[in-house]
């Protein structure tokens, strides 16, 4: 292959002074029939690229794009060494073609990107993957990662038959897990997921056997940090990778390994949870009978050094608000979270099962030393959101939202006087305080522990202005609020404390919401009617704790709204969700207790609506009747003889 020496100068990186005549010399030879013409416009392309001449032309840029041979870049990147090709000649092929197409996906606008000019590219990079040095492969990777992070190149990728080249240095290049990350996750938004779902079952457990002799800290740090990003089509429903890699979870675990490798095994148990509740919470809480009598189960060692992690993390929180690192740690206690409601939710099945397929055998030692760190985890939880929320919103506890509105003016701007908060995580918008408050929820209904639930009760202020803000906000604190409300309703003066940041008023204006939607708005899904009926019957549980609460001796004249909304309610019919007629008969539940309670004056003001409430439960009673799950309608029949007795005592009166 013979080349002039102006050719030669080019391609070697000389400099091009007349830059319309290189254009044009460029275009003719990249248009050229031959082979040999081509690599030298190759060579001279690379130089302008290399000199950055095309950054500020994206019309040149495409134009000498479009002149490029696809089909000559495959030839050179599938360049090895023959009889006419030396070793050195064919590297320097697939090391040329690499650095064009590399150059181009970085420089070329997002709608080239799409285009089957360099998505087509994909197959052939990944077979140059075999022989390529370590330069090249990462100049490889990084425009394979490019590809994939469109749609279309992530399809493309999907039709590789072969992507051994990729997993066989995943090891080496944690680039590789990022491309199949974007690969899986792009492909599944508008490919078809039974592809995605092939690939993934198909290359995890190769990445298993590949990480096998590592601390696989990359790997399960990648696995965790997919799963929630998959669209639940594209997960595999029941993969046969899952207790291989609860395994390597494991072992991770007993090695007690450096932050890297907390953050890794804490996200994954997370995803996996909550991705595979049933699976994944035997995979990880179960324990066969160790053979060694000194040895602790796995389970509580994992849950201990959860508590460690969210104990020793507490302190040095506040300080870390306005920090780089604050997101990430935020995110690694809030999924640490995770895992501990999981475990406590596990645990009171377990506890409560008389005979379980899968024995739980953590020793009743362990199991209460473990039980006095979770409360003792929780009692630091309460007071850090405490901490957190006078800092950001209340400036003190108890203070009247009145007296938060001042602010002052100084140097850096005007602020409030009595909050700081996060330049970049608002409280309301924290992970964080959404995962502690939904453990504390969970832990205070089910421990019987008074202290707790009294220092959880002053954190009243805190969970109403949640709730409230839970309407327009990007994370929920609803559920959680109502039940965190539940087990403080069981102390003395929770009732107290309710009424006294207006929590009736803010729950039953929900209530009346839900009920409105899940009985006449007919566009709202069957999936959506059951999951607002539930929080719906989560209210009407604190408020009927909140009415049979000893501190409560006659309910408040507004309360009284809940009976005349009872007695104007819309049917449910024989097709609504089951839960949506649990809610009118808990509505029911709710009427009655009122009545039953208010004063005798109250009563005969309300006398009024009693036909209208007999009149409903009698027309439940029929649609009860009607139900297919003739257990459940059994126990919703009981409750409604129930709420006819009450209803006949009150007239009686």
């Amino acid at each position: 292959m013979e080349i002039d020496s102006s050719e030669q100068s080019a391609s070697q990186g000389g400099s091009i002074s007349d830059f319309p005549a290189t254009f044009g010399r460029m275009q003719e030879l990249l248009k050229a029939k031959d082979d040999t013409s081509r690599f030298v416009g190759l060579a001279l392309l690379k130089s302008v690229l290399d000199n950055g001449q095309l950054v500020q032309d994206p019309g040149s840029l495409r134009t000498l794009w479009e002149s490029l041979s696809p089909k000559f870049l495959d030839r050179l990147l599938r360049a090895q060494q023959s009889d006419k090709v030396t070793k050195s000649e064919a590297q320097n092929m697939v090391d040329l073609a690499v650095a064009v197409l590399h150059t181009f996906a970085v420089l070329l606008p997002e709608d080239c990107r799409k285009e089957s000019r360099l998505i087509g590219r994909t197959g052939p990079l990944v077979k140059a993957l075999v022989e390529s040095s370590p330069e090249t492969t990462n100049l490889i990777l990084q425009t394979l990662l490019t590809i994939v992070s469109q749609p279309e190149g992530a399809l493309e990728m999907l039709r590789i038959e072969d992507l051994s080249p990729l997993t066989e240095i995943a090891v080496q290049y944690p680039l590789v897990l990022d491309i199949f990350s974007f690969t899986w996750t792009n492909a599944s938004t508008i490919g078809p997921p039974d592809a995605v779902r092939e690939s993934i079952d198909k290359y995890v457990p190769i990445l298993l056997v590949v990480f096998k002799d590592t601390d696989a800290v990359t790997l399960l740090n990648f696995i965790g940090n997919l799963i929630p990003k998959l669209t639940p089509e594209a997960l595999p429903q029941s993969p046969e990778w899952l207790p291989p890699l609860v395994t390597v979870l494991r072992k991770l675990v007993a090695k007690k390994p450096t932050l890297a490798g907390r953050t890794a095994y804490t996200q994954l148990a997370a995803s996996l949870l909550q991705a595979y509740p049933e699976r994944s919470t035997n995979l990880l809480f179960m324990d066969d009978h160790s053979p060694n009598a000194d040895s602790k189960p796995f389970s509580y060692l994992f849950v201990n050094l959860l508590l460690i992690d969210l104990r020793s993390s507490f302190p040095s929180l506040l300080s870390k608000l306005n920090s780089a690192e604050y997101p990430a740690i935020s995110q690694r206690l809030s999924v640490a979270f995770d895992v501990i409601s999981s475990f406590i939710g596990f645990l009171v099945r377990r506890l409560d099962e008389e005979t379980s397929t899968f024995p739980f055998s953590m020793p009743p030692d362990l199991l209460l030393k473990l039980r006095k760190d979770i409360a003792e985890t929780m009692s630091l939880t309460i007071e850090y959101l405490r901490d957190r929320w006078d800092a950001s919103i209340a400036g003190a506890s108890g203070l009247d939202p009145s007296a938060r509105a001042g602010t002052a003016a100084t140097s850096t701007g005007t602020h409030l006087t009595l909050t700081w908060e996060s330049m970049k995580d608002s409280v309301t918008e924290d992970p964080l305080i959404l995962a502690g408050i939904r453990a504390l929820a969970i832990w205070i209904r089910e421990d019987e522990n008074e202290n707790l639930r009294n220092e959880t009760a002053g954190l009243m202020d805190m969970m109403i202005e949640l709730y409230k803000s839970s309407s327009g906000g990007n994370l929920d604190f609803r559920y959680p609020v109502l039940l965190a409300l539940e087990g403080i309703m069981a102390t003395d003066d929770g009732a107290e404390r309710f009424l006294g940041q207006q929590g009736w008023e803010v729950l039953f204006e929900d209530l009346s919401t839900i009920l409105n939607r899940t009985l006449n708005d007919r566009d709202l899904g069957s999936s959506s009617a059951s999951t607002e009926a539930a929080r719906g019957l989560e209210i009407v549980r604190v408020l009927l704790a909140v009415v049979d609460h000893s501190s409560t001796s006659s309910p408040n004249e507004d309360w009284m709204l809940a009976v005349t909304t009872t007695a104007s309610m819309k049917l449910a019919s024989k097709s609504s969700p089951p839960i949506v007629i649990e809610l009118q008969i808990a509505m029911l539940q709710l009427s009655t207790a009122l009545l039953t309670k208010a004063a005798l004056g109250m009563q005969r003001r309300y006398l009024a609506n009693h036909p209208a409430l007999s009149g409903l439960t009698n027309q439940l009673e029929a649609v009860v009747k009607g139900m297919d799950d003739k257990v459940e309608a059994a126990e919703f029949l009981e409750l409604l003889r129930d709420i006819s007795l009450d209803l006949e005592n009150l007239r009686a009166r």
